[in-house]
Formats: structure tokens, sequence, C-alpha cells
């Protein structure tokens, strides 16, 4: 009975100290999760620089061959230096390696390293044109190798339907895709490399001077005679005429006296 009466007591006991903790569990507040720091707006992304013509090529592939022509005759860099100062932009008409591949052989070559610049000048136009405004573009253009002139290196270029025409009197060309065009610089892709007239075709030869006609010559003067003449000369005197001729004088007057005087 005893042993029963200590188990009932000890099963009290328990409940009691579980009946204790239950009530200060659920008096206690619930635990709030800590506070999240406020999220940071996410940043505003800086503005870019000037544009990189060599970094769109290259993000663009297919163009070593232009990026090695730009980098050599240091075009890339002329563009680049332009467009911190420039308020009208370039555009760059750029052909990819296939375009290249389709040259004679021995084109490139056979330039000379001034006519590997004007070649690349060629291709840029110093000025930001959008493809809408080729709509309304006037011929010739100017590039950057010349002007507008013949023999300056200029363009024609026509706008139909979307489609852009590249005319160099030479190749004949079309504008496949953009690469780029923002902040006032403009990249296409073109199927053919613009080959200047004033470089691939050959100049007629100048004429050849006139013939210098030779200086008339001076008559030369007589030479003089060592020995003085005397030029005959007929002289009237008193009646008798005196004929004078190398230097002895014969009187006809006097001729007519002894002839006179012997007829007597």
């Amino acid at each position: 009975m005893h042993a029963k009466m200590t188990k009932l007591q000890a099963v009290f006991s328990l409940s009691l100290v579980f009946l204790c903790l239950c009530s200060k569990t659920l008096g206690q507040a619930p635990v709030q999760a800590p506070a999240q720091a406020p999220a940071k707006p996410a940043d505003t992304p800086a503005p870019r620089g000037t544009p990189d013509v060599t970094k769109i090529l290259q993000k663009a592939g297919g163009f070593t061959i232009l990026l090695r022509l730009l980098r050599t005759t240091a075009v890339a860099d002329q563009i680049k230096g332009q467009l911190d100062n420039s308020d009208t932009g370039f555009t760059l008409f750029a052909p990819t390696d296939s375009a290249f591949s389709n040259l004679k052989s021995g084109t490139l070559n056979s330039l000379s390293n001034e006519e590997k610049i004007r070649l690349m000048q060629f291709h840029t136009l110093p000025k930001f044109y959008s493809l809408e405004n080729f709509e309304t573009i006037t011929n010739p253009v100017r590039t950057q190798a010349g002007d507008t002139n013949p023999g300056d290196y200029p363009l024609n270029l026509t706008a139909a339907g979307g489609q852009v025409n590249i005319s160099t009197g030479l190749v004949n060309a079309t504008v496949s895709g953009t690469l780029f065009s923002a902040k006032q610089l403009a990249v296409y892709r073109v199927d053919r490399v613009l080959l200047p007239l004033d470089i691939f075709v050959p100049k007629p030869p100048a004429p050849a001077p006139a013939p210098v006609k030779p200086k008339a010559k001076k008559a030369a003067a007589s030479p003089k005679s060592s020995s003085s003449t005397t030029t005959p000369t007929l002289e009237v005197d008193s009646g008798a005429v005196g004929l004078t001729e190398h230097g002895m004088l014969v009187s006809v007057g006097f001729s007519v006296f002894i002839a006179a005087f012997s007829l007597r």
C-alpha cells in the first residue's frame, strides 16, 4: 500500500512539473525572426565610355582581317580618339572575313601602307548615320579618306525597303546587319570589301610633254676681209669722169686729150 502511494506521488509530482513547464512556454511571446537589413537599391549602371570599335568587332566575331587592318593602320585609334572630340560621330562599314576571302589573291599584299590606310578610311564616314538616315542621304557621300569630289574617295548610298546598298564605282555592296548603333557610332556589317576606284583602277598615263622647239640660230656675221678693198665708184668732176677700181684712177679726160693731140 505504501509503495502504491509513493508511486502515485511521483506521478503527481511529474505532472505538476509538466504543467508548470507548459504554462511557462505558452505564456511567453513568440520569438520573432531577426529583422533583415533593408535591401540596397540596385546599382544604377554607370554610363559607358567611348565605344571601342575593336571590342565591338571582337564580340561580333568573323572580322579577324578587318581587325588586323584597323590596328596596323591605326585607323581604330583614330576613330576612338576623334569620337572623344566629335559631335557628329562616325559610321563604319565592316566587311566580314568571308568578304575579304573573295578578293583576288594578293590584293591586300599589293597595297602600300598608305593605300591600306586609305582603304580603311574609305570604309568610314565622318558622321553618325542610322539606317533611317540612309533613306534621305545626299550623294556622293564623303568618306574619311577624302571628299565628295571625283578622285577624293566618295561613296554612293541608296536605301529602299530597309535595305542599304553601297556603290564605290567598282564594287556594289549591301549592308547585311547592324553590329552597333549608339553614342555617335554606328557599325554595319557589309558583304563585300569596298574597293575605291582611286586605288584599284590604274590611272591613265600623263600626256607626253610637247616637244620643245629649237631656238632660231642667229645668222653668222660675214668675216671681214684682211685686205681693204675699195668699192668701185663713179665720180664726175669738171667734165671728167673718173672710175676708181682697185685703188687705180683712170682719167677718161686724160685719154681724150692724148687722142686729140695725136690727130694733129
